[in-house]
C-alpha cells in the first residue's frame, strides 16, 4: 500500500501539494505519507479547521437562540430547561468529533433531538456531515429516522406561536435541505476524485505507450544493426574461407584479404557494441545514427564485389535520393539481406540486382542469383532473414515474394509504395 501511495504522490503536481490547505483532507489524504497521518486518520487542513470552527459557531448560535425561547414554553420545568441547555452544550462540543465518527455522532443525536431544543444546530451539523462523508444508505436510514422523529418532538413540545403543521413543515424542509446540501457536496467530491483518477490513469497509459514506443524503436534499431552485422560477418567468413582454401595465393591477395578481414571484424565489433548500447539504453534516440537508403545501394554492391561476388546492378531510378527515406531504407535492407543469402547459399554464382520505379508507380526491387555449381552445405537458421524481410516490406506498405527460379536459382522480389 505504501508503494501505491508513493506513486500517487509522485504524480501530483508540486503546485497542488502547496495549495492542499484549501482542500478538504478527504481529497488530499493520499498526498500524505504514513508518518504524517498519526492514528491512520488524515490530518486536517487549514480549510478543515475553518469549516469545523464555523460549524461549531453555527451549532452554538442556534443553541443560544433556542435557549432564549425556553422560558416561553409553559409546560417546561426549570430542571428540564437546565437539562436541555446542558445537552445542547454537550452536543455543540461533540461537533468537533464529526469527522472522526460521523455515523456515531448522527446516531447519538437522534435521542438528543427528541428532548433538547438547544441541540438543534448540532443535529443539523451531524446530518450534514453524515451526508458528506458516508454513502447514501447511511443517510437514508439515519436521516429518515431523524426526520421521522420531528412530529414526535413537536407533539411533546409545541413551538410557541406556531401551529403544529407549520412547525413540522419548517423542520422537515430544513432537514431535507441540509441533507441535500451534504449529498451535493459529496457528489462534487466524488466527481473530483474520479477526474483525478482518470487523469492519473491517462498519465500512466501515456507513460506506458511512450515506453512501448521507445522499446519498439530500440528493437527496430537493433534489427537494423543486426542486418549490418550479419553482412559484415558474412564478408569476414568469405575472406577467411578464401585464405583457408588458398594458402598458396599471391602475397598481395593474402594481404588484401587480411585487410578486409581486419576491417570487417572491427566494423562488426562496433556494430555489436551499438546493438548492445541500444538495447541497454533507457531512451530510444536514433538521432545521429543515419541509416542507409537507396542512394547507398551502389556502395553496397561495390562492397560485395570486393568480397569476391559477381554482382550486376541494374538501377533504373531517375533520382535515388528522391525516394522516401523509409522506402529507400527498406529497399536497401532487402537488397543487403538478399546478397547475404546469395553469398551463403549460392557462393560463386552471378547475382543480378534490379531496381526500377518512379513517383506514383512504386519501387520494384529484384535480387536474382543463378543456381549454385555444386552442393552447398546447409546453413543453420536459414529462412529467418526472409521472414524479417517480409515483415519489413509489409510494414512499409508493400509486399515481398521469394522462391526458386525455373533455372534452379533463387529470386527475391519486393514491391514498395512510392507516392
Amino acid at each position: 500500500m505504501s508503494t501505491v501511495k508513493s506513486d500517487k504522490q509522485a504524480t501530483v503536481p508540486p503546485a497542488f501539494t502547496k495549495r492542499s490547505w484549501v482542500l478538504p483532507a478527504a481529497l488530499v489524504e493520499d498526498l500524505y505519507s504514513p508518518s504524517r497521518r498519526p492514528g491512520g486518520r488524515p490530518r486536517r487542513t487549514a480549510r478543515d479547521w475553518a469549516v469545523d470552527f464555523a460549524c461549531f459557531l453555527l451549532a452554538v448560535g442556534i443553541g443560544l437562540m433556542s435557549a432564549d425561547v425556553l422560558d416561553q414554553e409553559p409546560d417546561l420545568s426549570p430542571a428540564m430547561a437546565v437539562a436541555d441547555q446542558v445537552l445542547g452544550a454537550l452536543a455543540c462540543a461533540a461537533v468537533w468529533l464529526r469527522r472522526r465518527w460521523p455515523v456515531g455522532l448522527a446516531v447519538a443525536m437522534l435521542p438528543v433531538s427528541l428532548v433538547s431544543a438547544t441541540a438543534g444546530g448540532a443535529v443539523l451539523v451531524s446530518l450534514f456531515t453524515l451526508a458528506v462523508h458516508r454513502p447514501f444508505r447511511y443517510v437514508a436510514w439515519i436521516g429518515g429516522a431523524s426526520l421521522a422523529a420531528a412530529p414526535l418532538y413537536y407533539w411533546m413540545r409545541p413551538e410557541p406561536g406556531l401551529p403544529f403543521l407549520a412547525s413540522l413543515l419548517i423542520a422537515l424542509l430544513l432537514g431535507v435541505t441540509v441533507l441535500g446540501w451534504g449529498l451535493l457536496v459529496r457528489s462534487k467530491r466524488q466527481l473530483l476524485l474520479s477526474l483525478r483518477d482518470r487523469a492519473r490513469h491517462a498519465e500512466a497509459e501515456a507513460r506506458l505507450r511512450a515506453e512501448q514506443a521507445q522499446r519498439l524503436a530500440r528493437e527496430a534499431i537493433a534489427r537494423e544493426m543486426h542486418d549490418v552485422l550479419a553482412h559484415r560477418l558474412t564478408l569476414l567468413s568469405v575472406h577467411a574461407g578464401a585464405l583457408e582454401f588458398r594458402p598458396d595465393a599471391p602475397r598481395e591477395e593474402v594481404a588484401r584479404a587480411a585487410g578486409v578481414i581486419r576491417e570487417s571484424a572491427h566494423e562488426a565489433l562496433q556494430d555489436l557494441r551499438q546493438i548492445i548500447g541500444v538495447l541497454r539504453a533507457a531512451d530510444a534516440d536514433d538521432a545521429g545514427r543515419p541509416q542507409p537508403t537507396l542512394a547507398a545501394l551502389a556502395a553496397l554492391v561495390a562492397e560485395s564485389r570486393e568480397a569476391g561476388m559477381k554482382v550486376t546492378l541494374a538501377e533504373r531510378v531517375p533520382d535515388p535520393a528522391a525516394v522516401p527515406a523509409s522506402v529507400g531504407r527498406t529497399a536497401y535492407r532487402i537488397a543487403q539481406e538478399a546478397l547475404t543469402n546469395a553469398r551463403k547459399h549460392a557462393p560463386g554464382t552471378e547475382v543480378t540486382v534490379s531496381v526500377t520505379g518512379a513517383p506514383g508507380d512504386g519501387l520494384a526491387l529484384s535480387v536474382r542469383n543463378a543456381a549454385p555449381g555444386g552442393e552447398v552445405p546447409h546453413v543453420p537458421g536459414s529462412g529467418q532473414g526472409l521472414i524479417g524481410l517480409t515483415e519489413r516490406a509489409t510494414l512499409a506498405g508493400g509486399a515481398l515474394e521469394h522462391g526458386p527460379t525455373p533455372e534452379g536459382g533463387f529470386e527475391v522480389r519486393a514491391r514498395l509504395p512510392w507516392d
